[in-house]
């Protein structure tokens, strides 16, 4: 049960890391939107996170394939299948020519991404929490059997 709460913090960690790219790049793309940033700039700072976040979310995706939570991998399927053909196709990277063209489509993208992101995000966080309730509750279980225990030898 132990393994499961570790599971579920990296799971957590994964997420917030994910919620934090995503937040990143929006306000990029809004920066730019808005004129307080150049093309060139908002293109590099957003380029640079976009493999990172590839990285983790698949990572994420594999973890759950490895520890069998199937209804949580086939949540992510979608969204790596299409990270995986964006990547094989070359065209994950904004580029700053056209930036400004494809300004509302970004947007639009990564919103829809940020909402995958929170309903996992509160996917699991009701599972770290359901999981070290569990664990509390085991735990004192535990104690209290083995303090009748320990009670009856001594008579």
């Amino acid at each position: 049960m132990a393994g499961d709460l570790f599971l579920w913090l990296f799971c957590f960690f994964a997420v917030v890391s994910l919620l934090g790219i995503l937040v990143y790049q929006l306000m990029c793309l809004s920066d730019l939107e808005f004129d307080y940033i150049n093309p060139f700039d908002s293109s590099s700072r957003i380029n640079s996170f976009i493999i990172p976040e590839f990285l983790i979310h698949g990572a994420l995706s594999c973890v759950y394939l490895l520890t069998g939570h199937w209804l949580l991998f086939l949540l992510n399927v979608p969204l790596t299948y299409y990270h995986v053909n964006l990547y094989l196709k070359k065209q994950h990277l904004l580029d700053v020519t056209e930036i400004f063209n494809l300004l509302d489509r970004e947007k639009k993208y990564r919103l829809v991404k940020l909402a995958f992101y929170l309903l996992l995000f509160f996917i699991v966080i009701y599972k770290l929490v359901l999981t070290a309730v569990y664990l509390i509750l085991e735990h004192e279980d535990k104690v209290q059997s083995g303090a009748f225990t320990g009670i009856h030898s001594d008579m």
